[in-house]
């Protein structure tokens, strides 16, 4: 399997985890899945070819959504378990 495909995948396993979280009706912990979930995938959009024009902002919105994920996380271990 080649790795790119992969880490489509990899990314939209976390989404399909984040939109089953929200269907559980935990929306806090389904947005750390989401976000990381298209942390993913936006990180991969980076290396593609045709989106060169495009790097710069992708990498800024990968950045975004990585920091965004974390914050969440964060959150959600602080006050979800206590």
């Amino acid at each position: 399997m080649d790795s790119r495909i992969r880490q489509y995948l990899f990314g939209l396993v976390f989404f399909g985890f984040g939109v089953y979280e929200f269907k559980k009706n935990d929306p806090l912990e389904a947005s750390v899945y989401l976000t990381a979930g298209l942390a993913f995938i936006f990180n991969n959009l980076v290396s593609e070819p045709r989106l060169y024009d495009y790097k710069r902002t992708l990498v800024i919105i990968t950045w975004i959504l990585i920091i965004a994920a974390s914050i969440i996380f964060l959150y959600v271990l602080q006050f979800k378990f206590l």
